[in-house]
């Protein structure tokens, strides 16, 4: 039988509740519901959030990707207990809010911020027994649902594109070693402040975190800025803050594109498979940024990728 989503999110509320209560005697008690989808619930009580899983999440996966946030904290927001908890059939780990990025002020996008980190996070030891990063499985589920929607010229663009990419980029063969440390799904919504507003930048979501190529983690601003989603000037200041830092997904100088290209088409698959998907259950056109992802996948189609990996780690 399938939990009923209202009383799972009744639930959460009242875990999240008691464990704000617990770290503190004086709570000014404001809830809110961060994330409601199907892979995620997210509640805050004042200052602790609450996370129920995906159904899907593994119990021993999704403590080693906590054990790695915790051994990470100059990276890594930790999370307020070790362990995964059960509730109405789903994990749930707990964790002290931080300021998100103000999606009102792109200019103070911590673009620097967010390479730095990864960096750290590239360079890292690997640990023992920890299970792939998740990336290539994600975007091949986007591809799965948007197969389902049926045929149609968007649709077929976005499938032509991703034929041509290779098999460990679809979640078909093992990826490329030797491993490095990945987050596995990094944009600015993966960032917080904490403590407070002017504490430093830490990554938060670590249910994609594994063992992978580290460019799929620079793969999603390399795929905006290749679209013209996202300015010269930003993607610059990204790229050479890693690089600075020593991070291993691209070389030290030079063109970085034949160790993101194969990375950032998938990444552009993927948001484009979403954006069709969405469109269509919503009954409406694909709007400017949509169409913009569509036109780079039936660009795609047509220009093999450059398959060299680069991996210092």
């Amino acid at each position: 039988m399938t939990p009923d989503p209202g009383s799972l999110a009744a639930a959460l509320r009242a875990e999240v509740r008691a464990a704000a209560h617990a770290r503190s005697a004086v709570c000014p008690c404001g809830a809110a519901t961060l994330a409601d989808r199907p892979d995620g619930l997210v509640v805050r009580h004042a200052d602790t959030v609450a996370k129920a899983h995906a159904p899907d999440a593994h119990p021993a996966g999704l403590a080693g990707r906590l054990a790695v946030a915790l051994s990470h904290p100059e990276i890594f927001l930790p999370p307020l207990i070790p362990a995964p908890l059960g509730l109405h059939d789903r994990l749930v780990t707990f964790w002290p809010y931080g300021a998100p990025v103000d999606p009102a002020d792109p200019d103070a996008a911590p673009w620097e911020d967010a390479a730095v980190l990864l960096a750290r996070l590239h360079r890292a030891p690997v640990p023992d027994g920890l299970p792939p990063m998740r990336g290539p499985a994600k975007a091949a589920a986007a591809v799965a649902r948007l197969r389902r929607t049926g045929p149609g010229p968007a649709a077929d663009a976005v499938l032509r594109a991703w034929d041509t990419l290779p098999p460990w980029v679809r979640a078909e063969a093992p990826m490329p070693g030797p491993g490095t440390l990945c987050h596995g799904d990094l944009h600015l919504g993966q960032l917080v402040r904490h403590p407070g507003p002017g504490g430093p930048w830490l990554l938060i979501d670590v249910d994609d975190v594994g063992v992978g190529v580290p460019a799929w983690d620079l793969a999603r601003p390399a795929a905006w800025y290749a679209c013209g989603l996202l300015p010269a000037g930003e993607w610059t200041r990204f790229l050479d803050a890693y690089r600075r830092s020593g991070g291993p997904a691209v070389p030290a100088e030079g063109d970085p594109w034949p160790a993101l290209d194969v990375c950032a088409r998938a990444l552009t698959v993927q948001t484009a498979a979403r954006a069709v998907v969405k469109s269509a259950a919503a009954g409406r056109d694909l709007d400017e940024v949509e169409r913009s992802v569509v036109d780079a996948c039936d660009r795609m189609a047509t220009v093999p990728p450059q398959l060299t990996q680069v991996n210092r780690a």
